[in-house]
């Protein structure tokens, strides 16, 4: 007589990422050479015969080659059926292959994303040291997310996390990459190349902030991808900023006496009319195309490297521009032109941020 026996069972496919081989992966190693690093490594792998080691390491790249496909669309991974994988496995999926090089991210400024210039960047991949499929891989999510976002209303960065499961701070850094692009700052110019990653991403976020529509306006209808042409246009009246450029200049240089040494006091009295009209006659000028997409050179011709030539230090910088912002946000302007403070605080929130960022001392 048999006893029945009930057995529950249960086939899965559950799908095992390794995070060390994955991030080989990412990074572009082939799955020789990634196999002879773990070889190299030690540890766990020491002991290991090679074969296992190879053997194990092309399991795991078929699997991830497979998956990349619904990495090219992050929320269509956790609906397929073909992979079992956690959330927090599809988090690491994700983020890892999403992953953005600031030295690549760099090289990539001023760059069209077309078929031309990624067959070009093996001189990226030389100039960084990140391996050219690593380069490929990023030029291509960078590629794929500007498509998807560039004419998306409303915030780019939250456009980007939504849409590719990022988290914020990867988001905010292919929002950055986004906006250079749409707006198609000069960022390729030989005295601009000292400027790193940080500092145009800096940059970016101050000019999303204070420039584009959504600074005045909120909706879905708003992108931060498009200056206010307004704000633009009605910059051209601190043209009448330049009458008030005797008073301006006592009342910097009366705050400025006590905190500097005589010898950058001197340097700022001597030069005070070229930095003031500068600073003037960038703003009467952003309203066209071409001298906003100039205005890191811009910045950089007719101020930083006057200053670098005289030996300024960043905290002097700094300093100096404070003081100008205040000085004319406390001059007294007639009754109807207070309009005028609003837009010179509006401008000088930019302009500050970005020539702090971009003076290298």
């Amino acid at each position: 007589m048999f006893t029945e026996v009930n057995v529950d069972v249960c086939v899965s496919n559950y799908t095992i990422i390794d995070p060390e081989i994955y991030q080989l992966w990412v990074e572009g190693f082939s799955y020789a050479e990634a196999a002879a690093f773990l070889t190299t490594k030690g540890g766990i792998f020491a002991e290991v015969p090679y074969e296992l080691i190879s053997s194990d390491v092309q399991d795991h790249y078929r699997t991830y080659a497979m998956l990349e496909k619904f990495l090219h669309a992050p929320p269509k991974l956790s609906g397929q059926l073909t992979f079992q994988i956690c959330p927090q496995d599809r988090s690491l999926l994700i983020d890892r292959y999403y992953s953005l090089d600031d030295t690549v991210a760099r090289e990539l400024f001023g760059k069209k994303f077309n078929t031309r210039n990624r067959k070009d960047l093996d001189e990226v991949a030389e100039k960084t040291g990140v391996r050219l499929k690593s380069c490929r891989r990023q030029f291509d999510n960078v590629k794929r997310i500007y498509k998807a976002v560039e004419e998306s209303q409303g915030s780019i960065a939250n456009n980007i996390r939504h849409q590719f499961v990022l988290p914020e701070e990867l988001a905010q850094k292919y929002a950055a990459v986004v906006f250079i692009a749409c707006l198609r700052f000069e960022t390729t110019k030989r005295k601009l190349q000292y400027l790193n990653f940080k500092d145009f991403y800096e940059c970016s976020q101050v000019l999303m902030t204070y420039w584009t529509y959504t600074y005045q306006h909120s909706g879905a209808e708003y992108l931060d991808t498009e200056m206010d042409k307004e704000f633009l246009l009605d910059l051209r009246d601190m043209r009448d900023l330049l009458d008030k450029e005797k008073e301006i200049k006592h009342l910097v240089t009366l705050r400025l006496k006590p905190t500097l040494l005589e010898r950058a006091y001197q340097e700022v009295e001597n030069n005070f009319r070229t930095y003031y009209r500068a600073i003037i006659m960038m703003a009467c000028n952003l309203h066209r195309t071409r001298e906003m997409r100039l205005l890191f050179v811009e910045m950089t011709e007719r101020l930083i490297e006057p200053w670098k030539q005289n030996g300024w230090t960043k905290d002097q910088v700094q300093l100096f521009l404070q003081c100008i912002w205040k000085c004319v946000l406390d001059l007294e302007v007639p009754r109807d032109n207070q309009d005028i403070r609003c837009l010179w605080d509006r401008y000088m929130q930019v302009i500050n941020v970005c020539l702090c960022r971009m003076y290298h001392s």
